[in-house]
């Protein structure tokens, strides 16, 4: 499954971004049972973020409810599995897989054309406490490259899929101008939030997909229909589960709607309101060759290897990526 972007504006990469609020829609433990998405970086070259790192403790209960009544972020590193292995069937992330998704942003500039290639790589990284699975985006605007990234996602046993940061990179005219938004879990106070509950429903609270206020980024979601139906280039889908995403802090940057089919995952972004106006078609899932995974692998960690030079004292302080898959069957 893909993680669309939040950047409508220098970009859009896994789809809008935020700060702390007060509330909104509602939030769950570990296990995502009642609720329903996602930086700090460098503005250029080799300087780190604003904020110097700190690091939270091994179990946090924030009080805040930033996405209303029973938001509350419930993080504990012991609900997570050992070794990540991500098949929620609303969100499923198998090494090797890659997906491709097209569609346009329309804005008072005009309208602009976006592709967004998602592949799930076989790296593992560990961040605030917990080992993650990595998964790089590439996202083009008008055919140029605006944003790559590195997102990390966990599972907990029960089945819900968390979010632990982004590293976004950000392009202009091919030129690499820096990851402002980048954001770890456990770091300048940023928390890890729910992707994807595991028993996702109507009628929940919402919940908190991810939180790091140094940056201002928050993103709330909620389930809102279910068992619907839909068709997109890649295919036609039923029992599609529809999640309901909105900026509290932002409520004119971005308000979306992600479609979930069961077993392959998010198949299409349409926009609800805001200024900019985003829809994402899935378009292509493939499963690559061992020696295409083996070549996502390389690039991913070039990528994670430059982060440490540009957000040193947020990213430079996470253990580096490695690689845990070489093939779709690792």
């Amino acid at each position: 499954m893909f993680q669309p972007s939040k950047r409508l504006t220098a970009f859009g990469s896994a789809l809008v971004l935020f700060l702390a609020m007060s509330a909104v829609a509602s939030c769950s433990g570990p296990s995502g049972t009642p609720s329903p998405a996602t930086s700090n970086g460098t503005p250029t070259g080799s300087t780190s973020g604003s904020a110097s790192a700190t690091v939270t403790p091994t179990v946090t209960s924030d009080a805040a409810e930033f996405c209303g009544a029973g938001s509350a972020i419930h993080y504990d590193r012991s609900a997570f599995q050992s070794t990540p292995r991500i098949d929620n069937k609303w969100f499923p992330l198998k090494p090797g897989m890659q997906y491709t998704t097209k569609g346009t942003v329309k804005s008072a500039d005009g309208t602009s054309e976006r592709t967004v290639v998602h592949s799930v790589t076989g790296l593992t990284k560990v961040i605030d406490g917990v080992k993650t699975l990595v998964m790089w985006d590439r996202d083009y605007f008008d055919g140029q490259l605006v944003e790559s990234e590195l997102a990390f996602f966990a599972q907990t046993e029960k089945g819900a899929v968390w979010l632990f940061g982004e590293y976004p990179e950000e392009y202009e005219n091919g030129t690499f101008t820096g990851a402002p938004r980048t954001f770890i879990s456990g770091i300048s106070k940023a928390q890890a939030g729910i992707a994807m509950q595991d028993q996702p429903v109507t009628g929940t609270p919402g919940y908190v997909q991810a939180h790091a206020p140094d940056v201002g980024f928050l993103d709330c979601g909620t389930v809102f229909k279910q068992h619907e139906r839909v068709c997109v280039p890649a295919s036609c889908y039923d029992d599609v589960l529809v999640v309901d995403e909105y900026n509290p802090l932002e409520p004119s940057v971005g308000h979306q709607q992600k479609l979930y089919s069961a077993g392959t995952g998010l198949v299409k972004v349409t926009a609800v309101g805001g200024t900019d106006q985003e829809s994402l078609d899935l378009i292509t899932a493939e499963a690559l060759a061992d020696s295409k995974l083996s070549e996502i692998n390389q690039q991913a960690l070039e990528l994670d290897g430059h982060a440490y030079q540009v957000s040193a004292s947020v990213y430079g302080t996470t253990p580096h990526a490695e690689i845990a898959a070489r093939g779709s069957g690792g």
